[in-house]
């Protein structure tokens, strides 16, 4: 088995995701090293007794408020006990070792005042498969303190998590897999729950899907521009010279290796001088999905190696410094604008879905009257043309914004969050309904090569996604949904990501 160490280094989303996969966890030195730094400032300030938010004083609306002797005693254990609400299905396994991993690598960094106790305790429970029960809504986006304190609660021995397939008290958890439960002293329950684990977590495992899936959109494109004789002047180089974005480029040249041998290169070849919008701008809108993807992945991997602990505890300044580090703007505004082009690039699978219809229906029609007016069986693409349309109309709905819609919360304290959580989520529910639609669009345009009077030939990209699809056809019970079913588990689920744990 693999093994991935935590370093005072950034920690790339490969690395995140391996851990996700199951790989053990170790801690290096260096990152012992500066988290015992930033654990001595935490012991300077409660041997000071400075006002320090969370650990001297109480917390939210009660910022102010000064703590007892035997309060600050209690402080941290109350922390973890009472922000732990949540509602809702629980996250899969996946997501909970994502979340364990963010937080851990969050503490590596420093800056959380945390103790190595945490860190050694959230390693033990990553490396033995001890997974928190977690609801998977509590957070609003501005520190996920819910799900992560349902998290803190199992590595004192609270809570309830899974181990080897069963569900059983935080506390039995632990002593089955061997782990002492942790005992909180100094910042520990607030440099647990302070952490924004749930919301990176789970981008680090969307960016992937994301990333796959702009692939998967160029050749359900390419596929529909050969059923259709498209005009391929949409690809020629010097459209990318004349507006120089990478992502626009990186589509033409793409969908010029797929069409590579296609009989549509040739001169002649399309049947019109300009084809719809829906063609004639894959590159500019997959270009911008591109994009969107790579500010999305840029702004996960900082977060991923920030720190988001409120108060930060500076080894360098030797000083607690309230802050709002908490809030994942970056990450959530960059997945509410990928969502956008992920549904910019559905409206467009949809609108060409429409164009293969028609030609589908022109082809059956202009036989001979005597052509009966059949619809073969293994037409699959042309049944599921409707329940396309339905979930673009259900795709559409997760256009708008959820950064913006959290109400002020404690007495108007925190009257701003970001929804990171939220925006996360509907994120991966619109690259789902995307993968439904390039598959659906596959198999439509297979149904119109189907039917053509003249064999095309093909490209070599195209003609291996066209390949997929009747490998999809033989391998279904007779029905459309079952084909869908298949092609979807080959062409459009991203590798091995989350795998053992997704379910």
């Amino acid at each position: 088995m693999s093994t991935v160490t935590i370093t005072e280094k950034p920690l790339a989303i490969e690395d995140l995701l391996a851990i996700v996969e199951g790989a053990q966890v170790e801690l290096a030195a260096d990152a012992r090293t500066v988290i015992a730094a930033s654990r001595a400032v935490v012991d300077s300030a409660l041997a000071s007794r400075t006002a320090v938010y969370g650990l001297t004083t109480q917390v939210g609306h009660g910022r102010d408020t000064r703590l007892t002797e035997e309060e600050i005693r209690s402080e941290q254990m109350f922390l973890v006990m009472s922000h732990s609400g949540g509602i809702g299905p629980s996250l899969s396994t996946s997501r909970v070792r994502a979340a364990l991993a963010v937080r851990l690598n969050g503490i590596a960094r420093g800056w959380s005042g945390a103790s190595s106790e945490v860190a050694d305790v959230l390693v033990a429970m990553l490396n033995a498969g001890v997974h928190p029960v977690v609801p998977e809504i509590g957070s609003v986006g501005a520190g996920d303190l819910a799900p992560m304190a349902s998290m803190a609660q199992v590595a004192i021995g609270q809570g309830q998590a899974e181990y080897q397939g069963e569900v059983v008290s935080g506390g039995e958890a632990l002593e089955r897999a061997g782990i002492k439960p942790l005992v909180l002293s100094g910042k520990d329950g607030l440099a647990l729950i302070s952490a924004n684990g749930v919301s990176i977590g789970h981008a680090a495992l969307v960016i992937p899907r994301a990333e796959w899936l702009i692939n998967a959109a160029d050749i359900a494109a390419a596929l529909s521009m050969e059923a259709t004789a498209a005009n391929p002047s949409i690809i020629h180089p010097a459209v990318g010279r004349a507006k120089p974005i990478p992502g626009q480029a990186a589509v033409a040249d793409h969908l010029r290796e797929l069409l590579a041998g296609s009989a549509l290169l040739q001169p002649g070849a399309a049947r019109s001088v300009q084809d719809p919008l829906s063609f004639r701008v894959i590159p500019q809108v997959h270009g911008a999905f591109r994009e969107y993807v790579a500010a999305a992945r840029d702004a996960t991997t900082v977060e991923l190696n920030a720190a988001d602990d409120n108060p930060l505890a500076s080894a360098a300044d030797h000083t607690m410094i309230s802050n709002g580090n908490f809030h994942p703007m970056m990450l959530a505004i960059a997945c509410d604008a990928l969502r956008i082009a992920v549904i910019q690039v559905g409206q467009l699978c949809e609108r060409r879905m429409s164009h293969l219809w028609d030609s589908f229906m022109q082809q059956l029609t202009s036989g001979s009257p005597q052509t009966p007016f059949k619809i073969s069986s293994a037409l699959y693409g042309l049944q599921l043309r409707y329940p396309a349309a339905a979930v673009f109309a259900e795709l559409k709905q997760l256009a708008a914004p959820a950064t913006l819609d959290i109400p002020p919360l404690d007495l108007g304290v925190e009257d701003h969050h970001t929804a990171a959580p939220l925006t996360v989520r509907k994120t991966d529910a619109a690259l789902g309904m995307l993968e439904d639609l390039l598959v659906i669009e596959l198999m439509l345009a297979h149904d119109l090569l189907s039917v053509s009077p003249t064999k095309h030939v093909l490209g070599a990209g195209t003609n291996a996604a066209l390949q997929l699809v009747e490998e999809a056809i033989a391998a279904a019970e007779p029905r459309p949904d079952a084909v869908h079913r298949i092609l979807r588990e080959r062409f459009a689920a991203p590798p091995a990501v989350g795998s053992r744990y997704l379910g």
